[in-house]
């Protein structure tokens, strides 16, 4: 998660479980454990929320924070043991990336078993077990469209500060400075920018099937190239071809790197994958960016 959005690690009550009561292991990303305490409601379980820094389970098992020493240190410093009679875990599935079964047993001398993919399932599951409904990972239309708001949400603190910056370099020009050309360059680029966005953050998750290429760079420059010549052509008759040329590099390289943000969110992604495509994209788009700034400030002296 980007956002500091945490909760202190430890071991928790739903209900008024006791020492036969299933442990239920999660993330400290509030987010995650507010979604399955809600779930777990009418139950009585014991929650073991583990030090994740406040990531949600799936990244933090690509990233080592869902292990299986953080797991076993956790059960110690709560003092589990001496809480429960039984002992077993059950653990997110989407955490077994990072958690070996055997190996925590020998460490903390608790078995794991992994549960349900959706904390909806959990209270099915604990009455009847697994099935293969649970062992499913969908990404739907819907599914897709509920991350849009939150991604947008997330990009206005860098769009304002973004805005300045494009206003800045939009005012340069043969005379220094133009605050005229500041305010109308600036709100094309401020237009291109919002063009971006909706190419990358926007477009990427509803049309991700469809469109082109598995890495989701390259997805994110196919709606951005789409929408970016679409925000070439909105240029005004007295823009300069390098002010249009500048605009349709800026949109696809942003619209790529936002589609990159969704790699996360989907069930067909593994870390290692992720890594090699933000090694091999994200140098390209920040030339793509740097030749859209070139050709934006030069067009300027050469109207």
């Amino acid at each position: 998660m980007r956002d500091d959005y945490k909760i202190v690690p430890g071991l928790y009550g739903v209900g008024q479980p006791g020492s036969e009561s299933p442990v239920i292991v999660t993330c400290n990303y509030k987010l995650t454990f507010d979604i399955v305490r809600r779930e777990l409601t009418g139950l009585d379980v014991w929650l073991l929320v583990i030090d994740t820094h406040g990531i949600n389970v799936w990244c933090a098992a690509g990233k080592g924070t869902f292990s299986t020493a953080e797991v076993a240190h956790r059960v110690q410093r709560s003092g589990l043991d001496k809480v429960v009679s039984h002992r077993k875990l059950i653990l997110p599935q989407y955490g077994a990336t990072g958690v070996s079964a055997h190996k925590l047993r020998k460490a903390c001398g608790f078995g794991a078993e992994f549960g349900p993919i959706r904390a909806a399932d959990l209270p099915r599951y604990l009455e009847q077990g697994a099935d293969e409904t649970m062992r499913r990972a969908t990404f739907s239309l819907a599914e897709r469209a509920l991350l849009v708001p939150i991604e947008v949400t997330l990009l206005w603190k860098a769009l304002a500060w973004g805005a300045l910056v494009m206003f800045v370099l939009s005012g340069i020009g043969p005379d220094w400075f133009s605050l005229s050309a500041a305010w109308t360059r600036g709100g094309w680029a401020l237009g291109g920018t919002l063009a971006g966005i909706l190419a990358g953050a926007i477009a990427v998750p509803l049309l991700l099937p469809w469109l082109p290429g598995r890495a989701f760079s390259l997805k994110g420059a196919a709606t951005g190239l789409v929408v970016g010549l679409g925000a070439a052509f909105w240029l005004p008759g007295g823009a300069h071809w390098g002010e249009g040329l500048g605009l349709l590099l800026w949109v696809t390289a942003l619209s790529s790197y936002l589609g990159m943000n969704f790699t996360g969110s989907t069930p067909f992604t593994s870390p290692s994958g992720v890594e090699k495509e933000m090694r091999q994209a994200i140098p390209l788009q920040g030339g793509a960016v740097l030749m859209a700034v070139a050709l934006w400030i030069g067009a300027a002296f050469m109207v």
